[in-house]
């Protein structure tokens, strides 16, 4: 699950946060990055329980509604939601029932938030579409968390404070681990019952050793990276540089530099959207600009062996 933009962004808040702090020790900072991954793998397993909360008291609601009508002589109220196919077999799903017994995370202690939710669903038109349709289809229960998720959970200001106060670590993963959730409801297959696979932590170690290496190279050759983006900032004021956008162009050098496969382009386009996210309004286009100038100096001087895309014009200048 863990990818390569999430440990970017990691990596821009921990280097950040290195500089910060008055005890600058390596490896401290090395087990902080990883501790934070993992608190991104929580957030996700986290979230997927809330579908499960949702159709609990979903359920309860149907249990208490039920009771009454019986009593008062009622129409008994639909269980449609209340056991939506999709969303028991998440409930019974093993990987995820194995981290909340592990992690001792569940949505308990928040019962009131997940009873808020659950009516401003049951208000919705997503929630009167389905409950009037005729498909009762594993696919249609599927398909009705896709859309409740991307119009309840993706954006919603109450769950962002809610999640807050459980981890400071989820603060900026939210939108990154959003995308992994909807992925996730989207592979689940009836056929697989409980032992339906969520996503792991890492696809593979090559993950884990990226966000190993660049976190390393971008702390250890700090001044040469640093000295890199003065040598070729004369057109530019880099002075009045933000802290932020040293940061974040001292790990764009370290991932040209350390990882030969990456383009240089992906690189530059990765840190230039960070800056848009973390730095200033101008920032972005800055960033951009010494960036490229950066790579084609580390080219140019047999630093870097990369290709870059001539500029507009500069094949007719050589000549």
């Amino acid at each position: 699950m863990i990818n390569r933009e999430l440990i970017r962004i990691k990596i821009v808040q921990l280097t950040y946060a290195y500089y910060q702090n008055g005890s600058k020790n390596m490896d401290n900072a090395e087990k902080e990055l990883l501790f934070s991954l993992a608190k991104s793998y929580d957030l996700y397993n986290y979230l997927l329980s809330l579908i499960v909360a949702i159709t609990k008291e979903a359920r309860h609601f149907v249990e208490v509604g039920t009771a009454r009508a019986k009593r008062e002589g009622l129409p008994i109220p639909s269980d449609k939601f209340a056991y939506n196919k999709f969303a028991l077999q998440l409930e019974e799903n093993k990987m995820l029932n194995e981290f909340e017994e592990s992690q001792k995370q569940t949505w308990d202690n928040d019962i009131e938030f997940v009873r808020k939710l659950y009516l401003l669903i049951q208000q919705s038109q997503i929630y009167i579409d389905y409950m009037e349709s005729d498909d009762d289809s594993y696919e249609a229960d599927r398909e009705l968390w896709r859309k409740l998720y991307k119009a309840f959970i993706m954006e919603n200001d109450d769950l962002d404070a809610v999640l807050e106060e459980k981890s400071l670590y989820w603060n900026d993963d939210k939108d990154v681990v959003d995308t992994f959730v909807l992925k996730t409801i989207k592979r689940f297959d009836q056929k697989n019952k409980s032992k339906q696979e969520l996503l792991p932590e890492y696809k593979d170690l090559e993950e884990k050793d990226f966000a190993r290496k660049l976190f390393r190279a971008t702390i250890l050759n700090a001044d040469q990276y640093q000295r890199y983006m003065s040598e070729t900032s004369r057109n530019w004021d880099f002075s009045r540089l933000a802290y932020m956008d040293v940061v974040i162009m001292q790990i764009a050098i370290a991932e040209m530099l350390t990882f030969p496969l990456i383009p240089v382009n992906v690189t530059i386009n990765e840190y230039v959207s960070l800056a848009r996210l973390y730095s200033t309004p101008k920032s972005a286009g800055y960033i951009n600009g010494m960036l490229d100038a950066i790579a084609r100096y580390l080219i140019h001087t047999g630093k870097m062996m990369k290709t870059m895309p001539e500029r507009t014009g500069e094949k007719t200048n050589k000549e």
